[in-house]
């Protein structure tokens, strides 16, 4: 099997989609090097920042985010080949990890729904995919978390979130989203994942939303946090 794998390794060689260098047999879709560039986060963090994003609105009850996102790193470039290269299983093995994560770190959560964040239809065409869903569908293969991604839609196109500030993001997200099928969430605790959490203000308008319809705890959880 090892002989294999090294000659199919030979014709279609894999490359680190962060630093182009080959993979070898035993790297799977992320060269160690890049991985060991990675920041995950810590309880201190998450605190400091739960508290910025969450605490005030009382509607997402925790947070999760697994790195910390920074900027020109590895990280960066993994994200960016998810989100515009269409990488699917890059998304659903981040999606793992952030899986396994969640198990060791927060048992607490007795999660019924895996909602991942939506895109408007004209973005999701226009990008063909919805990363959050490969995100969702991994932690989902760990967890065993059901996933819908029919539940909770976007009605409105929204801006670009990137050059926004804090009350701008707020803003641009404000009634953005729907539910469509309120009878699945009525005292569900239900578990909203995105890639990246900066603001939070998109996580907080999707709970809101769920909140209204009787869902009873709202996590949030992502690849990584930017500040």
């Amino acid at each position: 099997m090892k002989l294999l794998f090294a000659i199919f390794d030979f014709i279609l060689p894999r490359f680190c989609p962060a630093c182009q260098k080959k993979l070898s047999l035993i790297e799977k879709l992320i060269c160690e090097d890049c991985r060991n560039t990675f920041v995950s986060t810590d309880e201190q963090l998450l605190q400091f920042e739960y508290e910025r994003k969450f605490s005030e609105s009382k509607v997402i009850s925790d947070f999760y985010p697994l790195l910390v996102f920074v900027k020109d790193s590895p990280l960066q470039q993994v994200i960016h080949q998810i989100k515009y290269q269409k990488k699917f299983l890059l998304a659903v093995e981040l999606g793992k990890m952030l899986g396994n994560s969640l198990l060791k770190n927060k048992p607490g959560w007795k999660v019924d729904i895996i909602l991942p964040v939506p895109l408007h239809s004209l973005k999701k065409a226009e990008r063909g995919f919805n990363q959050s869903f490969y995100i969702a569908k991994g932690i989902s293969k760990v967890t065993k978390f059901q996933v819908s991604h029919s539940i909770i839609k976007r009605k409105r196109y929204t801006e670009s979130q990137t050059k926004k500030n804090l009350n701008e993001r707020a803003e641009n997200m404000s009634e953005a989203f729907i539910v469509k099928h309120a009878d699945k969430i009525g005292g569900k605790n239900i578990l909203l994942v995105d890639d990246v959490i900066t603001t939070g203000a998109t996580i907080r308008e999707c709970g809101k939303k769920l909140q209204e319809y009787g869902a009873a705890n709202i996590y949030a959880a992502s690849i990584a946090l930017a500040e």
